[in-house]
């Protein structure tokens, strides 16, 4: 009895051990769109990171007042993430009172943080009277102990808050931005962890250039430039090239290539936040459809012409009380999940030293709260959770692609719950659909079974599929493109909804497709992802939660 039991709690940790403890065969490289490791298939490496800043007035990371280092390191691995993009100021690695004279300690009195000194007294003495710079190299060590990987974000020039138009940090030739100094910087940056830290797999050359003094001429000039330096120092590092506009825009790419002298080491990236605009004044699904058509655009179209995408910040108000934001989510979640991006979550912080002359300040977009302790939303990180492990690429089990039908707004997928009844459940059990060419959902697994809809506000369900007569047809409406409606026996026009209180899958009348900008669609958003992922099995009647390490059975809350 006790050798099944352990077997049985083996198999039950089996997916949650292979979350936490893969590694990689550095360094990292490019397969087309995808990144890849060092072996002898070149296994995709789906990069899954949080920020952590270290760029502000204290030069020095955040937290470490807050929580001992290890301890921070420990808790990015359980909350699921593989990487950390680490920000720095340009002026770390080229002033001297920063790079090699000034202590911790020093940088936190001539602040008046006592409070803070104090807390590293407490959690990190041994950093305390280490140079700034050998306190960075300390925290990057620390994460290669977790076996996190690293991008070094060169975030600003003058350590401080980020960005506005006008901070003299914006663009090549403004008052903080000397590009032969940030080509000093960024080579010395290069240098300092090659060889010595394999887990730096990455370098960003620099965080939202903008301003007055932005230019397409001068971008290609200098980026170029700061490439070649980079990757002349350390050939093994991902080189890591942002646009324009804050880090919106690579349009002009669509037109003139990025040459440089190497290959197989090149990345984009771009940010997206929901703040940039208004998710609350017309209908959603056309504020969805509209967002998403910009982002294909303005970037996402490098993706067919063969280079990684990485969504270096992304994120939102982890009180989930912001309605802007919630909304933003979900189209955001929709995206991530059909494109398989790489993306880096804005932000690991819960606090800051000092922000904007606030000493202690709250950063309610951590993901971590106040004291650096806990997980300030496990709704929010769990739904974010689904998009941690990749859907497809080089190296993954399945070679053959199937559908999973993905629920954005809770990061679930529909799964099987009897025979023929669905519900929501972990994307790590999805079932898998193939739509025919007339629009007949059938089980790719079991072709014998279609998706049939039979009466309005009732459980949609699996029936025999003699033929194709017997099954529903699906098609998706409006302009988000997400809601997958069809037509019961009664004539009447149903989509695909969620039942709030047991997350079985049901039909309702369609909402939202037009007009009333108050109307909320997003229990009705699916999305047909392709995936070459295998399923695990062993207990399908439970959700694997990779940051709190417990397994799941209640239905989670759609934002």
């Amino acid at each position: 009895m006790e050798r099944f039991f352990f077997l049985s709690l083996f198999l039950l940790l089996l997916p949650l051990f292979f979350i936490i403890n893969i590694t990689f065969a550095f360094p990292l490289s490019t397969d087309s769109r995808w990144i890849v490791d060092d072996g002898n298939k070149g296994r995709r490496v789906k990069l899954t990171c949080v920020n952590w800043p270290s760029h502000l007035e204290t030069a020095v990371a955040e937290g470490l007042s807050k929580q001992p280092l290890d301890s921070i390191g420990a808790k990015i691995v359980s909350m699921g993430f593989n990487c950390v993009r680490l920000t720095w100021p340009l002026y770390l690695a080229t002033d001297e009172s920063f790079s090699g004279i000034m202590t911790v300690r020093q940088s936190l009195r001539k602040l008046g943080l006592l409070e803070a000194i104090s807390g590293f007294q407490a959690n990190n003495p041994y950093i305390l009277d280490l140079p700034l710079i050998k306190a960075f190299q300390e925290v990057v060590s620390s994460l290669g102990k977790h076996r996190l990987m690293v991008i070094l974000d060169n975030h600003i020039s003058q350590p401080g808050w980020c960005c506005n138009d006008n901070d003299g940090n914006g663009f090549f030739g403004d008052r903080y931005l000397n590009p032969q100094l940030w080509i000093r910087g960024l080579k010395r940056m290069a240098t300092m962890f090659a060889n010595v830290s394999s887990n730096v797999v990455g370098m960003s050359l620099r965080n939202e250039l903008r301003g007055p003094k932005q230019n397409i001429k001068d971008w290609y000039k200098y980026m170029r430039e700061g490439a070649e330096a980079v990757h002349s120092v350390n050939p093994n590092i991902l080189v890591i090239v942002s646009g324009l506009n804050y880090e919106t825009d690579l349009s002009f790419l669509r037109d003139k290539p990025f040459e440089v002298t190497f290959r197989r080491k090149l990345v984009f990236e771009i940010h997206w936040y929901g703040f940039w605009s208004s998710w609350e004044g017309d209908n959603l699904n056309k504020i969805c459809g509209r967002e998403t058509e910009n982002i294909m655009k303005m970037s996402g179209f490098l993706l067919e012409k063969g280079f990684p995408l990485l969504v270096s910040e992304f994120g939102i108000d982890q009180r989930g009380n912001n309605v802007n934001d919630n909304r933003f989510l979900s189209c955001f979640m929709a995206l991530a999940a059909d494109l398989d991006l790489d993306w880096a979550l804005w932000t690991l912080a819960g606090s800051y030293y000092v922000r904007e002359k606030t000493i202690g300040y709250d950063e309610t977009y951590g993901v971590l709260d106040w004291s650096w302790s806990s997980i300030r939303n496990s709704t929010i990180l769990q739904m974010i959770s689904s998009i941690q492990s990749p859907f497809r690429g080089p190296g993954l089990m399945e070679t053959h692609p199937k559908k999973i039908i993905f629920h954005p707004s809770t990061g679930l997928c529909i799964v099987r719950k009897s025979l023929f009844q669905l519900k929501l459940g972990s994307c790590d059990r999805s079932e898998s659909f193939r739509l025919s060419s007339q629009r007949v959902l059938s089980l790719a697994e079991e072709k014998i079974l279609c998706l049939k809809a039979y009466e309005k506000g009732k459980s949609v369900k699996l029936r025999l599929y003699f033929s194709e007569s017997y099954c529903s047809r699906w098609k998706l409406l409006s302009e988000s493109k997400m809601q997958l409606s069809s037509i019961t026996k009664n004539g009447e026009s149903v989509c695909l909804d969620v039942d709030s209180d047991s997350n079985n899958i049901v039909t309702k009348s369609c909402k939202c497709l037009e007009g009333d900008a108050s109307c909320d669609p997003k229990s009705q958003w699916f999305k047909v992802v392709t995936s070459t992922r295998s399923r695990f099995r062993a207990n399908p009647f439970l959700q694997v939660s990779p940051y709190s390490k417990t397994f799941l059975q209640e239905p989670l809350s759609v934002l």
